[in-house]
């Protein structure tokens, strides 16, 4: 961890560091550190990362859908983030992403992915959603996000 998350809640920092390491190996196509990032990731508390990641990825698909996100929007994601790096994104895990950050998951009693394959998605979907942003912006209002809803609940 760095002194860069210092700005961010203690249980937040090592999601936000760890993220950080994996998105940052998915845009090097470094396929060593990404699963080091995603072992690290996915030994993390599976709620608050789930809250943190999936937050993380709705603001982003709002930000880039500011009129709103539709079913063409939503395959048109899946794709692009299956074809930044298709050998480590699998389709199916990202649209359980993006349902989920949507708040449309429909959980019939089918498991969801192992937590190792929700972390390097989740990366490959962060990354291929930033195109190239920083994403320590997005740590700070993802974290006001999820303040503003506790505190509206």
């Amino acid at each position: 961890m760095t002194d860069t998350w210092r700005h961010l809640p203690a249980p937040a920092r090592p999601i936000a560091a760890t993220a950080t390491a994996a998105v940052a190996a998915v845009r090097a196509k470094d396929t060593t550190a990404l699963d080091d990032a995603v072992t690290a990731l996915a030994g993390l508390d599976p709620a608050q990362s789930g809250l943190v990641l999936g937050t993380a990825v709705r603001l982003l698909l709002e930000d880039g859908h500011p009129d709103g996100l539709t079913a063409d929007d939503v395959r048109a994601t899946l794709a692009s983030c299956v074809r930044s790096w298709p050998e480590q994104a699998d389709p199916q895990v990202v649209l359980w992403l993006l349902a989920g950050a949507l708040g449309v998951l429909d959980e019939d009693g089918t498991p969801p992915p192992k937590p190792d394959a929700l972390a390097r998605n989740a990366a490959v979907l962060l990354a291929d959603l930033l195109s190239g942003r920083p994403l320590a912006p997005w740590w700070t209002a993802t974290l006001a996000e999820i303040e503003r809803a506790q505190l509206n609940d």
